[in-house]
């Protein structure tokens, strides 16, 4: 049966145009052909993507942000994290610079804890959720401004089995610090054997 593994399908798009032209990003309608069982029309968010840092000291405690999500309508813990919006940027340098902007904090040390999609039915979202290590804070003279949802920040660090427990008992629900958080404790759980490099 081989690997287990999502797999690509190129599926002829007969159809496709921007029904809402966002600030971020488009709401697209596509009319698409799936062989024996015809065609479907369906609506998704074209996104450009994302990456979060589950930033991890010397004691395995995990850092989070929390910030307003208005969406939502709540504050939420979650990981530094934010688009992939700036052209030709590389995912781990984007990571990098969110670590620096929302955490105040460098890493020496990168890999890849886990790949997502948040919406896969509603969305072309990809996010990639990066472990950092190694850290250590940036300068006060080189630190980031932060402006709107990210000038009231709070910055915290959590023991990673009191993370576990809040996202088993669904007091944490940001998609990234549920992947990232159990990520990162089923790594611990094998020694960090097997760590995708960054």
């Amino acid at each position: 049966m081989g690997t287990l593994a999502d797999a690509r399908v190129d599926r002829t798009v007969l159809d496709s145009r921007v029904v809402h032209r966002g600030m971020i990003w488009d709401v697209v309608r596509e009319t698409v052909e799936l062989g024996e069982a015809g065609t479907v029309t369906r609506e998704f968010v074209r996104h450009p993507g994302a990456v979060a840092v589950i930033a991890m000291n010397d004691d395995d405690d995990v850092l989070l942000l929390r910030q307003y999500r208005h969406p939502a309508g709540a504050e939420l813990w979650e990981p530094p994290a934010g688009l992939l919006d700036v052209p030709g940027e590389d995912p781990l340098r984007a990571a990098r610079r969110e670590l620096m902007e929302e955490a105040d904090l460098v890493a020496e040390s990168w890999w890849v804890l886990v790949d997502y999609l948040s919406t896969p039915g509603g969305s072309d979202e990809t996010l990639r959720v990066y472990l950092a290590r190694g850290l250590t804070p940036v300068p006060h003279g080189e630190r980031h401004a932060r402006q709107a949802e990210e000038r009231d920040i709070v910055v915290r660090w959590f023991g990673l089995e009191e993370a576990v427990e809040a996202v088993l008992g669904g007091r944490l629900r940001n998609p990234s610090t549920v992947a990232g958080v159990l990520a990162a404790a089923a790594n611990r759980a094998r020694g960090w054997a097997g760590l995708r490099p960054a």
